[in-house]
């Protein structure tokens, strides 16, 4: 079984007097689905900044689908591959409208833009965002907004899912309709939440984050 992500030994600290990750080893391999867990603090988001290269580790190694990135230019390449859902919707839209939020990390990726629009319009057809297309994302509702920053990863195909409170501002109806969603994708995920009935329902497995150190449940 092919291994996404490796940690070994990774530490970060953003005031050396307050260590805040010390020397945590993980390993995510396809397919998992995999809970983050950890009190408010804990450096749940930091990892999945470190992950993408956001910031960078004290010491210690990550590889990423078997590569040891470094420098900024091999995390842009890595990036492309990981659909990264942060927990502030506001932080990921910025486009004019809904469809061109959706295919603007498509054409990142070099498809032509009616390759890419193609894609976008399916993936919010599979997400039953068909009415959005020409809104404007910032008039959306939170879970609305929630469920078209899920889209503009998932038009990417990313083979990576990292997705930070994915059901904040969710209805009971909207929480339902993206857990079938993420339940039937193949992506390896790493999820924060303190959704614990929605987590139930879709890792297999949990992590816990406590005091800068990693813990397997």
């Amino acid at each position: 079984m092919n291994i996404f992500l490796v940690l070994e030994k990774l530490s970060f600290y953003y005031s050396s007097s307050q260590p805040l990750l010390k020397e945590i080893d993980f390993e995510l391999k396809q397919g998992d689905k995999v809970a983050l867990l950890g009190n408010n603090g804990s450096g749940k988001t930091t990892l999945f900044y470190l992950i993408v290269g956001l910031l960078k580790p004290i010491s210690g190694k990550l590889y990423l689908f078997g590569r040891t990135p470094s420098i900024e230019q091999d995390f842009q390449s890595l990036r492309l591959q990981i659909g990264f859902l942060f927990q502030d919707s506001d932080d990921q839209l910025f486009c004019p409208t809904v469809l061109d939020d959706v295919m603007f990390g498509v054409l990142n990726q070099g498809k032509s833009f009616k390759e890419a629009q193609h894609i976008a319009r399916e993936t919010l057809k599979k997400l039953r965002l068909e009415k959005f297309i020409d809104s404007t994302p910032l008039k959306l509702s939170g879970g609305e907004k929630k469920l078209v920053a899920l889209a503009t990863i998932l038009a990417m195909q990313p083979r990576l899912l990292l997705l930070d409170e994915p059901t904040n501002d969710l209805d009971d109806n909207t929480r339902q309709h993206l857990l079938e969603i993420l339940q039937q994708l193949p992506q390896s995920m790493l999820i924060i939440s303190h959704d614990q009935t929605f987590l139930k329902q879709l890792v297999n497995r949990s992590i816990f984050l406590k005091d800068g150190k990693l813990l397997e449940i």
